[in-house]
């Protein structure tokens, strides 16, 4: 014990030891200034030069910009804003991708490329195929669907005072111009009597669908058997359909002119075996067959 107290009285000793710190001019050896000092006097000095640097540097990172280059610790607040701006970017570049399979489509178009079944994943001939059993029998999710959307509750659907497609029956079909939804062979034709309301065009994956004319959406969702699905309100009272898109590019409500891009063509839907689009024209609550208005 005594030996550890003497071993303090030593150290203590050690760190009350007084130095003279002189500051003397170099050409005259003139004493300029004379400072007295000890360790711990000098302990103390360097520790608070110490606290106070590591004070600014924090008060630097944390309350100006530079904390943006620096790896901290993100707080909740900065976290929500990382995640919703990396769900903008990604829905930016699926926008992008979408927007370049349309240009894409556009060009093959202004090139007159023909769609070939050398070009496309053609169905099987499998018998028990639900893309040979689709139009022989009745297709409940359809059927809902017509029943639920009825031409009042498609007006109520468009926008409030945008009067850009009036609802009038006195314009016959033969004298409208219709935009082929896409180019391709016709692998299922329109046949009523077998509860087939449509036509089955077979392009390659990733085609761009165009609206068959100018309309309001109010339909824009997936079903099981028909995939992603889109609906179109025209003037006139047409309606027309386009199922088993791989994705949507356009929600309820919005309005789409006539050859805009409003889906990608897919392969969706328990009643798909392919990529290809299911299109259905509708007039005056009446399914019609689309070949004989529009060339695909």
């Amino acid at each position: 014990m005594e030996e550890k107290t003497g071993r303090w009285q030593k150290w203590r000793e050690k760190l009350q030891h007084q130095f003279r710190l002189v500051i003397m001019r170099d050409e005259t050896f003139e004493e300029v200034r004379s400072l007295k000092l000890n360790m711990l006097n000098i302990y103390l000095l360097l520790s608070s030069i110490f606290v106070v640097v590591s004070i600014l540097i924090y008060c630097l990172i944390a309350f100006t910009p530079l904390k943006k280059y620096v790896a901290l610790p993100a707080s909740p607040r900065d976290s929500k804003e990382t995640l919703a701006l990396k769900m903008q970017v990604d829905s930016l570049n699926e926008a992008l991708a979408d927007w370049d399979l349309y240009i894409q489509g556009q060009k093959n178009r202004l090139m007159d490329r023909v769609t070939t079944t050398d070009d496309i994943e053609l169905p099987t001939s499998n018998p028990d195929s639900p893309l040979v059993e689709r139009g022989l029998e009745p297709n409940p999710v359809d059927d809902q669907l017509r029943e639920e959307v009825s031409f009042d509750q498609i007006g109520q659907t468009l926008r409030d005072g945008q009067d850009r497609s009036p609802l009038n029956t006195s314009v016959r079909l033969e004298q409208l111009f219709f935009v082929a939804p896409v180019s391709g062979e016709i692998s299922a034709r329109f046949m009523a009597d077998k509860n087939h309301y449509g036509v089955d065009v077979l392009a390659p994956k990733n085609t761009a669908v165009k609206s068959a004319l100018d309309g309001y959406v109010f339909f824009s969702d997936w079903t099981l058997e028909t995939g992603n699905t889109i609906g179109v309100q025209h003037s006139n009272n047409i309606i027309t359909f386009y199922k088993h898109n791989s994705s949507l590019l356009k929600e309820v409500g919005s309005f789409v002119n006539a050859g805009e891009a409003i889906a990608i063509i897919g392969n969706t839907g328990t009643l798909s075996d392919g990529p290809h689009l299911h299109f259905e024209l509708w007039y005056n609550g009446k399914a019609v067959n689309p070949q004989d208005y529009i060339s695909f």
